[in-house]
C-alpha cells in the first residue's frame, strides 16, 4: 500500500466504514476466504467487484478489507490497475523489481485488491494493457486466488447509461471470466472528496 502511495488508508478497518460501504458483506466474504485457506480449498466466490461513482468510498472499503485480511493471516497486495501496468514495464517498478517479480508478487498473493479497474482508460487501450490484464486475472483465477476490484465504470453500455463500459476496454471474454466467479457489491453515495462548500473558480 505504501508503494502505491496509499499510506493514508493503512488505518482503515471495517469499523471505520459506514453502511453504504457494505462492511458486513465485506466481512462475510473475507470470512469465506480465511476459511478456505484454513482448509486448503478454493474459495467459493473468487472475485469481488465493487462498482460505484467517484468518491463514494470504494477504495477505503477495499483497503479496510485488505487490512483486515492481512491481520487474519492472508497475504494481501494493493495496487491501482494503471500502476500495475506501469510497473510491468522495464525499469518502472519500485525497489528495482523486475517485470517478472512484479507479476509474481501480484499473482501469488492470497488476496489482491486491484483498485480503479480500467481507470482513466478508453477504447484505445493498447494490446499491452489487455494482455497484461488478462494474464493477471486469468492467472489468479486458475490458481484459485481471490481478487477484489473497484471501478467507476459499468460493465457494459446500456441505453440509460451510454458511457464507456469495462467490456469496451477489456473485451467480452475477460469480463465474462471475471463475472463468472464474482460477487457484486455496489457502493452508492455522494462524493466524499467534494468540499462542503462549492468552490467557484
Amino acid at each position: 500500500m505504501r508503494d502505491a502511495a496509499h499510506d493514508e488508508y493503512l488505518h482503515f478497518r471495517f469499523e471505520h466504514l459506514d453502511p453504504n460501504q457494505k462492511p458486513n458483506t465485506l466481512r462475510n466474504w473475507l470470512g469465506s476466504l480465511v476459511e478456505a485457506k484454513k482448509r486448503g480449498a478454493r474459495p467459493e466466490v473468487l472475485n469481488l467487484i465493487v462498482p460505484g461513482n467517484i468518491g463514494s468510498g470504494k477504495t477505503a472499503a477495499l483497503c479496510a478489507l485488505g487490512n483486515e485480511a492481512s491481520e487474519q493471516g492472508l497475504v494481501v497486495r494493493f495496487v491501482k490497475h494503471a500502476t500495475y501496468l506501469t510497473w510491468r514495464r522495464p525499469d518502472s517498478a519500485p525497489h528495482n523489481l523486475t517485470a517478472h517479480q512484479v507479476r509474481e508478487r501480484f499473482v501469488t498473493c492470497d488476496l489482491l485488491v486491484l483498485d480503479e479497474l480500467c481507470g482513466e482508460m478508453d477504447m484505445t487501450a493498447t494490446e499491452f494493457v489487455r494482455k497484461e490484464t488478462i494474464d493477471l486475472i486469468d492467472s489468479r483465477l486458475a490458481a484459485g486466488r481471490a481478487t477484489a476490484f473497484s471501478t467507476n465504470l459499468r460493465s457494459r453500455r446500456t441505453p440509460e447509461h451510454p458511457g464507456l463500459g469495462v467490456v469496451d476496454i477489456l473485451g467480452e471474454r475477460l469480463l465474462s471470466r471475471l463475472e463468472a466467479a464474482a460477487h457484486l457489491v455496489k457502493i452508492q453515495g455522494p462524493d466524499r472528496r467534494k468540499p462542503a462548500k462549492q468552490l467557484d473558480w
